[in-house]
């Protein structure tokens, strides 16, 4: 589950108009929503509060193994619609498969005048957090120096007094600055950072091909189509839809690396298949024999293609591959697997998950008239979600995310079926609760 930061971050980039899903790092994002989820450690609680929409506080505390907090401070320059834990849409909260539209070029924003001046200000943010008892400090701090250009700023303060001697014989500082300025129009994504720590300089690179389409504000996979509306939806990619097989596109990314103080350097390379998402989410997808007037505005040519991601990773230098596969099999079923390889040592790995929404059921008896249940009620209501991973390493990793009246909640556990001894590797639960206003 998203910490109430990220979930600040994301309104953010939203109400600017950024998109971070178009950055080589997040090239396998949908895949790593299904095999490499985060499962709660011991006792996690966590209350924030947005007194206005400027401005946003979160206190959280760790219970068990160790007793710890901190407290997390955040400012914006721009409005943002920070819901409250008990109505927030649950799917913003969760890292989950999705099939992101085609990336589009950001588009500038709307000039303020008064009195013949312009007085519109650079959008910004600006987050900081300092945790107890240890006394380190994070900070984050994000601008927009143009439409298609963003600068951002991260910083780790932590007492020297708390290293350990291996450390401070090694004279390692856990304190570090890191700049990173990213440039998207659209069609590509490059991204520069350096680092003070190690004096390490980097760029990322993300190219897109296929031609640029307007997206809609609405992710394509959450578009809703009027209820009782017999118009057709035009899918996205009609005009090239055919019957039979996977129709997507393709991303493909680089990312190069050069360490000034440990004499280094690294690169990767990676390629991206998606399948291009229909206007209407598969929910809605009815047989086309259905009486519904939803089937009328779902009916595409040919065959649909469930939504599909297909990623491929490569560290010459490492000498590490990865591929992975995911894919929507029903509305409400994601199934994902991954096989990671090395070709220096041979040493191989195949991951599996899955990912499982539970959604309310609605009956007559829940309405006060005689109106028929459509999918688009059902579709509505999640409860929640289960989320399992298994790996030729023995671990398997299994996960519920749900909300209990105005409280988020996470339950997970992490078992090592090789072990006789200690099965169960971790247990963690975590409680989140905010509000606005």
């Amino acid at each position: 589950m998203h910490p109430f930061a990220s979930y600040v971050l994301r309104s953010y980039y939203r109400s600017t108009g950024w998109n971070e899903d178009n950055l080589y790092a997040n090239l396998t994002r949908s895949s790593n929503a299904i095999l490499d989820f985060t499962v709660p450690r011991g006792l996690h609680l966590s209350v924030s509060k947005s007194p206005n929409s400027l401005f946003n506080t979160s206190y959280s505390m760790n219970a068990m193994p160790s007793l710890n907090g901190s407290v997390g401070y955040i400012f914006t320059s721009c409005d943002l619609d920070v819901k409250n834990s008990g109505n927030v849409r649950f799917k913003d909260m969760i890292e989950r498969f999705r099939v992101y539209d085609t990336p589009r070029r950001p588009e500038p924003r709307q000039e303020e005048w008064l009195a013949g001046e312009r007085v519109d200000v650079r959008q910004y943010l600006l987050y900081g957090r300092f945790y107890l008892p240890t006394g380190r400090l994070d900070a984050l701090y994000s601008t927009r120096l143009s439409p298609t250009v963003q600068a951002l700023v991260a910083a780790i303060s932590d007492p020297r007094s708390k290293l350990t001697n291996d450390r401070r014989a090694r004279s390692d500082n856990s304190s570090n600055v890191m700049l990173s300025l990213q440039h998207d129009i659209g069609k590509w994504c490059t991204e520069y950072t350096w680092s003070a720590d190690d004096g390490m300089w980097g760029v990322r690179v993300l190219h897109n091909f296929g031609k640029q389409k307007v997206a809609a504000d609405t992710p394509a996979d959450e578009a809703l189509p009027p209820s009782g509306s017999p118009t057709r939806v035009r899918r996205v990619d009609e005009e090239e839809a055919i019957g039979g097989g996977l129709k997507g596109r393709f991303s493909a990314g680089a990312e190069f690396y050069f360490s000034a103080k440990e004499k280094s350097a690294g690169v990767s390379t990676g390629i991206r298949f998606t399948t291009s998402p229909d206007a209407t989410p598969q929910s809605f997808q009815l047989p086309a024999n259905s009486s519904s007037p939803l089937s009328l505005a779902s009916t595409p040519r040919g065959l649909p293609s469930p939504p599909t991601t297909i990623t491929a990773l490569f560290n010459p230098m490492m000498g590490h591959m990865s591929g992975a596969y995911a894919a929507r099999v029903s509305p409400d079923l994601a199934l994902g697997s991954r096989f990671d390889f090395n070709v220096y040592s041979y040493e191989s790995e195949w991951t599996m998950g899955a990912e499982w929404w539970i959604r309310q059921k609605h009956t007559k008896s829940d309405n006060d008239d005689d109106t028929p249940v459509t999918p688009l009620d059902s579709y509505q209501d999640v409860l929640g979600v289960v989320k399992a991973r298994a790996s030729t390493q023995n671990d398997v990793s299994l996960m519920w995310e749900g909300r209990l009246k105005n409280m988020l909640v996470s339950l997970g556990v992490v078992s090592d079926l090789s072990s006789r001894a200690k099965p169960i590797k971790a247990i963690g639960l975590e409680l989140s609760y905010f509000s606005s206003g």
